[in-house]
């Protein structure tokens, strides 16, 4: 018989496309998460020689191809040279050609950051002075349009496969093994890893427009799928479709095997079925955090356990609660959900509400930095509404624990209830086959009577009607059971305390689509703290830039580099000031400060100046420790005029030190 979709799924498969398709419209290209915090040239800046090169510094490590930084001068044709090059840290570089002209250059560049979410951008500098004409390089759109969305469609229904795989077994195993034999829990968790893996292809197939081009034409390109494979996400991609193999094993295993075992046996089993998909679970989750957030930025090695756990407690929890809506409303009714599995799946929700807010305290923590992030960055404010979405859910969630504790109460009388009327169905049956049994031997009676009054023509007739006894005795008791049946499932439908927590339980679901969607859309965006140092070290390259426009009819110059040695407090900003910046005697000044704007000290900062056209220096200068992040020396000689590269080596611990420079014209 066809089931009909009740109106309380419909409403929920409703909300369920409208969130996904309100937030991933809205989401629009995915945001960087590697952030542009420094360049030489930098933005705007009008230098009197061309640059042999142009270099970017990034907020962290970024991954780069042959057309990752493009420099166009006026016309729009390309003046860099070879493939972009790393040359320190997380500073990438490009070399230019030779004798190039005045006028007004473009920088555009676009690469993938090291949590595998592409970014783009570009800026300009001019040689001399401004060209009349600049070049065009187009919207730096990463991420974006149709393959941007179909990507981002493919991450939310890859968490979507992933919380439902997961849950649902997790679900049978723990709360109700009796589920292991009911068809709609067995196709819920067999649909889950259908969509998982599903997603997983899809995303591996988009995966190369969506960091290059972003054009649907080179979705299937078999030379971007194999670059694909050799980076980091592309790794963990083929690594969940293993993954997913073993998980196929799982399940034919916990609906096959497992389920037709008896009572006994099963326990056995489920020890081995609950240490085997743990693991397989925390594979999957792994594959997330391995080439996600957690993977780069503070303490890695602590964020990719932590990230593991909070994505299994996800899954337990709102996985767990799509399995338990299902059988709520799709379990036959000779295998109910007894209220023991309500309340087991209470205890593993709650765990998994510690689990989660333990683990996004750390991870608010580690991608925020500050309270003032909540509010003045996307990835703050998309927080707080996970948040408030979170507490919605715990909120409700308490009003299903309180019908759980109703529906355990009513079932202990409805087993008294149901013993006293098992006894009087058994007496009425024990009635039922005495009367069938007397009313065949009198069926019989009568067929033997017929045949010694109508002799043999009569016998086949006669013969008949005797068995017509037993098959319509059997016939009213399938009809009896059917009827039976459906009372039993009106009567438990009927039942306020189960509908009560069907309800309950519903709502649950409909925020949780809601989060999951949330949670998506958050994982694309730029996390606070380098929202915050990309603003901090973009508002220090201005302030630099107007400190140095200032001081240029002054003679004093100021020279701003941006740093990372790698080790613990390795990003930063230095800044050499010279004054007057002429041949002769010059008074040097060194700070060092943190992205965010605030001096900090470090072991050693050591100066030097080198003058290649004419093959002078290194001439080395190490200042005094004045301050707080001030370093300063007098008397710094400076022989004759030119264009001088200030290298600055910045050690930040034993081990972790790394030299920036920049040129500059000096005398």
């Amino acid at each position: 018989m066809m089931r009909t979709i009740t109106p309380r799924l419909r409403t929920l498969v409703l909300l369920f496309l409208a969130v996904t398709g309100a937030l991933l419209a809205g989401a629009g290209p995915a945001s960087a998460h590697a952030a542009l915090t420094g360049s030489d040239p930098s933005q705007g800046v009008v230098v009197t020689k061309a640059p042999d090169q142009v270099s970017l510094t990034f907020s962290e490590n970024v991954s780069m191809n042959d057309n990752s930084i493009r420099v166009l001068d006026p016309k729009g044709k390309r003046v860099d040279l070879a493939k972009p090059a790393n040359l320190s840290g997380t500073t990438y570089g490009v070399q230019l050609k030779s004798g190039l002209g005045k006028g007004t250059y473009t920088v555009a560049w676009q690469v993938v950051s090291a949590d595998s979410h592409p970014v783009a951008g570009a800026f300009t500098f001019s040689v001399g002075a401004p060209s009349s004409t600049v070049a065009s390089v187009g919207d730096q759109e990463a991420g974006g349009g149709v393959v941007g969305w179909l990507y981002g469609f493919g991450r939310y229904m890859s968490y979507a496969g992933y919380i439902v795989l997961v849950g649902g077994a997790a679900f049978v195993l723990a709360c109700w093994q009796r589920g292991s034999g009911v068809r709609a829990m067995q196709r819920l968790v067999v649909g889950g890893w259908l969509t998982l893996t599903a997603a997983t292809l899809w995303l591996l197939l988009l995966r190369g427009s969506y960091t290059t081009s972003g054009s649907v034409g080179d979705i299937f390109d078999l030379n971007l799928l194999g670059q694909v494979l050799q980076t980091k996400t592309g790794a963990a991609l083929v690594s969940r479709l293993l993954l997913l193999a073993a998980a196929a094993l799982f399940i034919a295993v916990l609906f096959g095997a497992y389920d037709k075992r008896e009572e006994e046996e099963k326990r056995d089993l489920t020890f081995g079925l609950a240490i085997g998909g743990t693991v397989v679970a925390a594979g999957l989750a792994a594959s997330w955090a391995m080439a996600e957030h957690a993977s780069t930025g503070l303490q890695p090695g602590i964020a990719m356990p932590v990230d593991v756990i909070h994505l299994l407690a996800v899954a337990a929890w709102l996985g767990g609660l799509t399995a338990l809506l299902v059988a709520l409303y799709r379990a036959p009714a000779d295998t109910p959900v007894e209220s023991t599995a309500v309340q087991r799946f209470s205890r593993v929700a709650f765990g998994s509400v510690l689990a989660l807010v333990a683990t996004g305290i750390y991870q608010s923590w580690r991608q925020l930095g500050s309270w003032s992030a909540f509010t003045d960055t996307a990835y703050g404010e998309l927080l707080l509404v996970k948040i408030g979405l979170v507490a919605l859910l715990v909120g409700i969630a308490s009003i299903s624990r309180r019908w759980t504790g109703r529906l355990a109460d009513a079932a202990v009388t409805e087993t008294e209830t149901e013993g006293a009327e098992e006894e009087e169905a058994a007496e009425e049956t024990r009635e039922t086959v005495k009367a069938s049994a007397a009313t065949g031997e009198a069926s019989v009676e009568t067929a033997r009577s017929g045949i010694g009054v109508s002799g043999s023509t009569g016998v086949s007739g006669k013969a008949g009607s005797a068995d017509d006894g037993p098959e319509r005795a059997a016939q009213l008791a399938r009809q009896q059971s059917a009827m039976d049946t459906a009372r039993q499932k009106r009567l438990r439908d009927a039942d306020p305390h189960r509908f009560g927590l069907r309800r309950s339980v519903l709502a649950e679901a409909g925020v949780a689509v809601a989060l999951l969607a949330v949670t998506t859309v958050l994982t694309q965006t730029e996390p606070g703290r380098t929202e915050q140092d990309a603003k901090a070290a973009t508002a220090a390259a201005s302030s630099s830039s107007s400190s140095s426009a200032s001081n240029s009819s002054s003679g004093a110059l100021t020279l701003d580099m941006s740093f990372d040695t790698g080790g613990k407090d390795g990003k930063g900003v230095v800044r050499v000031d010279l004054d007057p910046a002429t041949v002769g005697s010059n008074e040097m000044h060194v700070y060092v400060q943190r992205p965010n704007g605030r001096a900090f000290d470090i072991p050693e900062v050591k100066v030097a100046f080198t003058l290649d056209a004419k093959k002078l220096g290194p001439l080395p200068v190490n200042p005094d420790h004045i301050t707080t992040g001030h370093w300063a020396a007098n008397g710094v000689q400076i022989p004759i005029a030119g264009d001088w590269k200030v290298s600055v080596t910045v050690r930040t611990s034993d081990i972790d030190q790394v030299t920036v420079s920049k040129n500059a014209q000096i005398g």
